[in-house]
């Protein structure tokens, strides 16, 4: 996964990637000039005292210095942005994946797991592609001309190299074995943390009305240990590589003065020679070293680069139809027609072979217990899931079948959990008609109940809101997601449960605004509050996920024992009759 990934996502880089290559293989082959010009001056400058030899000689390794560092520098930039650049590309493929998800595929990967595979797994398979240009390219070059040139000074030590080469690498083999199991281990572990602390930001109003801080903390503390004990079960193999190398390095270094040394005083070799063969030798292990390097980061970088490719490789179950349909008609009618949905693995469907139509300038209410599927029959209409049995028909056309900006373009969905992005008052309307003009925003707010608590903020429609709208109250959250959806003027309203945060007061007030904005559209409404939706042309009453009742208030107190129960639950006998 991890080779498919970088090689996809490396392709435009083809260009830069050929000029890293080409810049390492010339600055590697200058660093491994440098030793062989020292030999030389020591063989035929220092010991014959030839100072103008020395100089010459001198002036030519400064020249290859010079050529190895600028050659250096300039791999590392061009790898630096390649990396930036697939990290980019990456980060914003995955965002495009996930973009494209249903509930369904959200729900299965989590969110938390989600922003790790978008932050944390792309900065290590980054990171790794950064090393690569800079490490990776020059240690095999390295490895193999140090080979080439420490057996052109002698090869009767020759036999050392390929000694210590198979030692290194059989060693650090065994320590990365060993590292991988922890480091798919860890990236599980940052996901939980993820998981716990997104949860306690969110819900740190409920963690102190309960006196829960003690128990949160200790969840989290739990959940951190967790992951330190890995990081530093990972972290101690790692700590082993570098001695390891240090201490197979040291003793290959003192077999090379042994041996070297009565290879030098048998006349078969000279000084020069040696040091040479000493600083290739050490160039070898270097490139072992950095070989090492990257070693230790595969492995952490192919467990992130299988996350991020299940995320890519997985498709939503919804999907955009091949021929679809971009033309509906004005006012749109919305028809289930024997609609079943179930969650992938589950014993039962939330609904079974539910029935019921809503026309142009009808409202119908949903109404039933918690759980009996309401939202999850909303939220088949703009398909956040597709039903599994029967049709979802919007203007007589299935929803599986319309070009989804067209879907949604003719649609006003209030979500049962009113979400606001951060950002002004106004930027959240806009979300609902991008060119919104200011009167335009006032007049929904005026229909939403909201237009009074936004005049009283410091700057109107330019007031900052927090993210999720955190900042206001769970009222005046709805209150603003319902004129979010009113300012677009969609021929389809749905609202799941959106008056709920309401007091009964401002509830009334705005359904009898919204009354004459709707008068042509048609309207679902979701709501446990039979006051909401007493009033609507058509009532349908859930149990289980199945209808057990339709028709208007007065028709199912008579003939619905469901909907009797549920209004005698929450209205007097007086006001029931």
């Amino acid at each position: 996964m991890l080779l498919r990934l970088v090689r996809t996502y490396l392709r435009p880089y083809a260009a830069p990637l050929a000029a890293v290559v080409a810049l390492q293989f010339v600055g590697t082959m200058a660093a491994l000039a440098l030793p062989s010009l020292n030999a030389d001056i020591i063989d035929n400058g220092v010991v014959t005292g030839d100072t103008g030899y020395i100089v010459r000689h001198g002036g030519l390794m400064l020249a290859v210095s010079l050529v190895q560092v600028v050659c250096s520098i300039a791999a590392v930039w061009f790898s630096a942005r390649n990396a930036m650049g697939f990290g980019r590309d990456l980060r914003a493929a995955i965002f495009r994946r996930v973009g494209s998800f249903s509930a369904r595929e959200v729900q299965h990967f989590g969110a938390p797991s989600l922003i790790t595979r978008e932050t944390n797994d792309v900065q290590q398979v980054q990171m790794l592609v950064l090393m690569g240009g800079t490490l990776m390219v020059a240690a095999p070059i390295m490895m193999v001309g140090g080979i080439i040139m420490a057996a052109r000074e002698d090869i009767g030590l020759s036999w050392l190299v390929l000694a210590v080469v198979p030692v290194l690498g059989v060693s650090i083999g065994l320590i990365i074995r060993q590292m991988v199991p922890s480091f798919r281990l860890m990236q599980e572990r940052i996901d939980e943390v993820n998981r716990l602390l997104r949860e306690q930001i969110t819900g740190v109003r409920v963690v102190r009305a309960f006196v829960r801080e003690e128990h949160e903390t200790t969840r989290f503390a739990d959940a951190n240990a967790q992951l330190t004990e890995v990081a530093i079960r990972a972290g101690r193999w790692q700590a082993a590589m570098f001695p390891t190398v240090m201490v197979v390095a040291n003793v290959a270094t003192v077999g090379v003065l042994w041996f070297g040394g009565h290879r030098v005083e048998a006349g078969h070799m000279e000084v020069g020679a040696l040091t040479a063969y000493i600083s290739y030798l050490m160039q070898i292990v270097m490139s072992v070293m950095m070989a090492m390097f990257m070693l230790m980061m595969v492995p952490r970088a192919a467990v992130c680069a299988d996350r991020i490719t299940d995320v890519l490789d997985t498709d939503s179950s919804v999907v955009p139809p091949a021929d679809a349909v971009t033309e509906l008609p004005e006012r749109l009618t919305l028809d289930l027609d024997a609609v079943t949905f179930a969650y992938p693995g589950a014993d039962e469907p939330v609904l079974r072979e539910v029935t019921m139509t809503a026309r142009p300038g009808e409202t119908v209410a949903i109404v039933g217990s918690t759980g009996a599927g309401k939202s999850t029959l909303v939220n088949l209409v703009p398909r956040l899931f597709d039903a599994t049995g029967g049709a979802v028909r919007v203007g007589g056309v299935d929803v599986r079948d319309i070009d989804p900006e067209t879907l949604w373009s003719r649609l006003g969905l209030v979500p049962q959990k009113a979400f606001l992005f951060r950002g002004t008052i106004a930027d959240n309307l806009r979300y609902g008609k991008p060119d919104a003009t200011e009167e335009e925003m006032w007049a929904a707010l005026e229909i939403s109940q909201a237009k009074e608590f936004v005049e009283a903020m410091p700057d109107g429609l330019e007031s900052e809101v927090a993210q999720g709208g955190t900042s206001l109250s769970g009222g005046q959250r709805q209150r603003m997601a319902i004129a979010r959806a009113v300012i677009r003027h969609p021929e389809i309203y749905l609202f799941d449960d959106s008056f709920s945060a309401l007091d009964l007061t401002t509830d009334a007030r705005l359904r009898a605004a919204l009354r004459p904005v709707t008068r042509e559209s048609t309207v679902v409404i979701v709501a446990q509050r039979v006051a909401t939706i007493r009033h609507a042309d058509r009532i349908v009453v859930m149990e289980d996920g199945a209808v057990v009742g339709s028709g208007t208030h007065d028709e199912l107190l008579e003939t619905c024992t469901t909907y009797r129960e549920i209004v005698e639950s929450q209205l007097t006998a007086e006001e029931v009759a």
